[in-house]
C-alpha cells in the first residue's frame, strides 16, 4: 500500500527486488515516504524495507484519523482479502466514532454482543482485564472465528488497542495454511464434516471455499460448538456423540498447535495499533495472559467492531 499521510506517493520506477526466503510464509511491507526537496509534492524513497511475520501484513504511512481518500479505501478493501491481516501501525487513539467510520468502508456493522457502560460507542464491543473498563474473559473459550453461530458469520473483525499492557496478545492462525497441512487422511475427515453452533440454530460445513478468494478456509468455534453431522445430506448422514464431538474439537485444536506452533502469529500489541482483519480467513483467540490482572501487567483495552456477514457457508 503506498501512501503517505493518507496521500498516494507516486512511484515512477523501482528496482527489481529479491526477498529473502525465511521459515515463515509472508512478509511485512513498509513503504517509507518522505516530503521533496520543496516540501509539498512526497516522493517515495527509493528503498522499501521488508520484514518477516508469519500472517499478513504491517502497514506505516496512513493516518487513520484523518480522511483517507477513496482510491486508498479501496486497496485497503482489496488488500485485506489479500493478506487477510492489516496490522497497521502508529494509530495514537482512535476514536470510538472514528473506528465505526472506518468499519463502515466495510459494510453494515452488526453488534451482537455485551455493551459495557465505558465503550465509546454503541457498536463497539469494548474489552478489558479489569470488569471496570471493559468485559473480561472475552476471547478465552477456544479458538475461533467471531460469529461462527450466525447462519452468516461476520466478514471482518476491526481491533484497536487503545490500553496497552505489558503483556496481552492476540493469537491469530491462518485458515488457509491449517488447511493445507492437515494430512490427506485427517482432511478428507474434515471435508466430511458439519458443524452445529452450541444453540443448534445453524449447520455449517466445517471446511469450505472463502467466498471470495476460493481459498480453503473453515467456519469453527472451539468453546461454542453443539456437535457435528458426518456426510449432512447423505444417506450416511450421522451426528457425533458429546464423546466424538469432544474428541473432534480436541484433534483441531492440536492441529491448530502442532510443530510448536508454528502456524500462530501471537500478536504482542504497542501503541496505536489497529487491525483489519478478514474474519473468514482468520481464526483467532485470546491469550491467557490477556487476563492477568493490572496490578500484575497494566491496564488492557481493546475496542473490537465486526461486520455484517454476506455469505453463508457453502461447500
Amino acid at each position: 500500500m503506498n501512501v503517505w499521510s493518507g496521500r498516494l506517493c507516486p512511484i515512477r520506477s523501482l528496482p527489481k527486488l529479491n526477498l529473502l526466503r525465511l521459515s515463515r510464509t509472508f512478509t511485512i511491507l513498509i513503504l517509507n515516504c518522505q516530503r521533496s526537496a520543496d516540501n509539498s509534492v512526497p516522493k517515495a524513497q527509493k528503498t522499501m524495507e521488508y520484514k518477516q511475520a508469519p500472517i499478513g501484513v504491517e502497514v506505516r504511512g496512513i493516518d487513520l484519523k484523518q480522511l483517507v481518500p477513496d482510491n486508498i479505501v479501496e486497496q485497503i478493501k482489496i488488500d485485506v482479502h489479500k493478506h487477510r491481516l492489516l496490522i497497521i501501525k502508529d494509530q495514537g487513539i482512535v476514536s470510538g466514532d472514528r473506528h465505526v467510520e472506518i468499519s463502515q468502508w466495510f459494510g453494515e456493522l452488526e453488534s451482537t454482543f455485551y455493551k459495557h457502560p465505558k465503550s465509546p460507542h454503541p457498536d463497539v464491543f469494548r474489552v478489558s482485564n479489569d470488569e471496570e473498563e471493559g468485559c473480561r474473559n472475552v476471547g478465552r473459550s477456544g479458538w475461533h472465528i467471531d460469529g461462527s453461530f450466525m447462519e452468516k458469520p461476520f466478514s471482518f473483525a476491526i481491533y484497536h488497542m487503545v490500553s496497552v499492557p505489558k503483556i496481552g496478545n492476540t493469537a491469530f492462525v491462518p485458515l488457509k495454511e491449517l488447511v493445507e497441512s492437515l494430512s490427506p487422511e485427517t482432511r478428507a475427515r474434515w471435508e466430511r464434516l458439519w458443524r452445529t453452533d452450541h444453540q443448534l440454530q445453524h449447520i455449517q460445513p466445517l471446511v469450505y471455499p472463502h467466498p471470495v478468494t476460493k481459498d480453503p478456509t473453515i467456519c469453527f468455534h472451539l468453546g461454542m460448538t453443539g456437535g457435528f453431522v458426518w456426510d449432512y445430506g447423505t444417506d450416511e448422514e450421522r451426528s457425533t456423540d458429546r464423546r466424538e464431538t469432544a474428541q473432534i474439537l480436541q484433534e483441531m485444536h492440536q492441529e491448530i498447535t502442532k510443530d510448536n506452533s508454528r502456524l500462530i502469529h501471537s500478536h504482542k500489541w504497542e501503541v496505536g495499533d489497529f487491525i483489519i482483519s478478514d474474519n473468514l480467513a482468520v481464526g483467532h483467540e485470546a491469550t491467557p495472559e490477556s487476563q492477568l490482572p493490572v496490578s500484575k501487567v497494566g491496564l488492557r483495552v481493546l475496542h473490537r467492531t465486526t461486520i455484517k456477514g454476506k455469505w453463508i457457508p457453502k461447500k
